[in-house]
């Protein structure tokens, strides 16, 4: 089924975080955060393959101290997906993990002490040819726009950014990401909008501590959802009381409802009622169990009746439609009768034979 609406993305430049293109006319990316104990070289390594089978295209580990910048290296040696190190206050850190292979430096400038101590790490930026991200926090904003505004506020947001930007700008530093996030989604938005407007570098969307895998989820998909529908965003992480790998796949189901990146399976299904000739709720969970390991886009439906059926099932690659018989369409025409016994094995096979038909024919 074609969309009626296009997003018009908002136009930024392009930096490179490893091998992947943030801004300009680069998909938007996905990517989390490991949350095991970094000196925990072992665990961390396993979380992070985790999160890139899970399909993500960064992942971003916490460096809090110098033992965990040691960690760290090893790590890096590891794994396969471009890292960001998450890193706050101690310089030398940030020093540390860009010799070790770093892809991108998460930290404030403005953050990090004397004036020269930024200079050193900007230099080793420069230096090693990677990218910082310059985050700001509703929930650690400086004393004195604290103080200034009495409570968080996108202006203050804003504010807080510009002061970072302009302490890379006047050491010619450019290669950066921005990030403005808050735990309230309205704040989030209208700080993004605001600074969206007045440079052209690309950003990093989040809302953040957004909460558990289902109330996490909404707040995302309403925050993301208004910034990405207006075209701002270039790369995004859903901040989730849950595995890091929710966070890949909710953040995937946001970017495909609005059309923005086609990975995966994009399954279709009625909420069913008492018209299913089927358990519609158990095929779909069991059939998107055993779908996860797809990262390559396709459409599927699996719909309990034929009142919307037929039209829903005509219109993707695979479809199912609940009836006497059950009916499977393939690219828009009957394919197959189905029984309820054979459901999810007959949709399993057939989208992975259509998939791989459609990488054959690329």
């Amino acid at each position: 089924m074609k969309p009626i609406h296009t997003i018009t993305r908002r136009k930024s430049r392009q930096i490179f975080v490893g091998n992947v293109a943030i801004g300009g006319d680069a998909p938007i990316s996905v990517q989390s955060m490991t949350n095991t104990q970094t000196t925990d070289v072992e665990a961390t390594v396993q979380q992070i393959k985790a999160i890139e089978n899970a399909g993500a295209d960064l992942v971003r580990v916490s460096v809090p101290t110098m033992e965990a910048a040691e960690a760290f290296k090893e790590i890096k040696k590891q794994a396969n997906i471009p890292l960001i190190t998450d890193i706050h206050f101690d310089y030398k850190i940030a020093l540390k993990v860009a010799e070790y292979g770093a892809d991108c430096l998460r930290i404030n400038p403005g953050n990090i002490g004397r004036e020269d101590r930024v200079r050193e790490v900007v230099a080793s930026a420069k230096d090693h040819g990677i990218p910082i991200r310059i985050g700001v926090n509703a929930g650690s904003l400086e004393k004195d726009l604290q103080k200034k505004y009495t409570e968080p506020t996108p202006e203050a947001m804003v504010e807080s950014a510009f002061r970072h930007i302009d302490i890379l700008d006047r050491l010619n530093f450019d290669n950066y990401k921005i990030s403005l996030k808050a735990s309230e989604i309205f704040m989030t938005v209208f700080a993004y909008k605001q600074l969206a407007s007045q440079i052209d570098n690309p950003l990093h969307l989040g809302i953040t501590e957004a909460g558990s895998l289902r109330s996490g989820t909404v707040k995302s998909a309403i925050g993301l959802g208004l910034l990405l529908a207006e075209g701002i965003g270039d790369t995004i992480r859903v901040s989730l009381a849950s595995d890091p790998v929710d966070e890949v796949r909710v953040g995937f189901d946001i970017l495909k409802s609005l059309g923005l990146r086609q990975k995966g399976v994009n399954l279709i299904a009625c909420p069913s009622c008492s018209r299913q000739k089927f358990d519609v709720v158990k095929v779909v969970n069991e059939l998107e169990a055993r779908l996860e390991d797809i990262n390559e886009p396709i459409d599927a439906a699996v719909i309990g009746c034929v009142v919307n059926g037929p039209g829903e099932a005509k219109a993707v690659s695979v479809g199912l439609t609940g009836g006497e018989p059950n009916l499977m369409y393939v690219d828009g025409k009957t394919y197959t009768k189905v029984t309820n016994e054979n459901l999810v094995d007959a949709l399993e096979e057939k989208i992975r034979a259509q998939l791989k038909l459609n990488l054959d024919n690329l």
